[in-house]
């Protein structure tokens, strides 16, 4: 990674919470990139995985757990149901032993820092998701579009083959730029190539 992976986790939640604060009244149905999946369901999603990572980093078990992070986590208020998520996560994979400790995940036990590379992962990708569903800025943090890519280079053929990321898309080729293109331009065209491995058309 090129980055601390709790920095880079921290980052794409703060990135995450500030479009859920953006979410206006009449677009919590709005559709998502995500199959089946409302503006609703996709913060729940998120409010989820908050909630189960400082039990998960802590040794805990979903067997431990229960059902208690099933269903409508939003409530009367899903801006501060983020909020109030976020915080402990952040904290929970900040904590000095966390990316050492062993997490009992439903489909086997992985290590902490793979653990919170995957849910930095998915929070920075769903963070395009969110941006989209409710029209606003798509663009990412080019430094975690980075490690994000860096990171899922290798992880790509075993998610593909669970089913876990979309087909993807046709990316748009890197001889199809101009030469005066900024580095901006750069940044949006490894967000892109970043999209489309996970099964996103940007």
């Amino acid at each position: 990674m090129t980055i601390d992976i709790p920095e880079a986790y921290r980052r794409a939640l703060d990135d995450f919470g500030a479009l859920v604060h953006r979410v206006g009244p009449g677009q919590w149905d709005n559709p998502t990139p995500c199959v089946d999946w409302d503006v609703h369901a996709l913060v729940n999603h998120v409010v989820g995985e908050n909630l189960w990572a400082p039990v998960l980093l802590a040794g805990g078990t979903s067997a431990e757990v229960g059902d208690a992070f099933e269903g409508d986590l939003l409530g009367d208020d899903p801006i501060k149901a983020f909020d109030t998520s976020a915080v402990p996560a952040v904290q929970a994979a900040t904590d000095v032993h966390a990316l050492d400790r062993l997490v009992h995940l439903p489909f086997g036990d992985v290590p902490g820092r793979e653990y919170v590379t995957e849910l930095f992962a998915d929070t920075l990708i769903h963070t395009w998701d969110l941006a989209r569903a409710i029209g606003a800025d798509e663009r990412l943090d080019p430094e975690l579009v980075e490690a994000c890519a860096a990171w899922f280079s290798h992880m790509e053929p075993g998610h593909r083959q669970s089913s876990a990321v979309g087909e993807p898309p046709e990316a748009p080729s890197d001889d199809t730029e101009d030469a005066d293109d900024t580095d901006d331009a750069d940044d949006t065209d490894a967000q892109t190539r970043l999209l489309a491995s996970w099964g996103r058309r940007a």
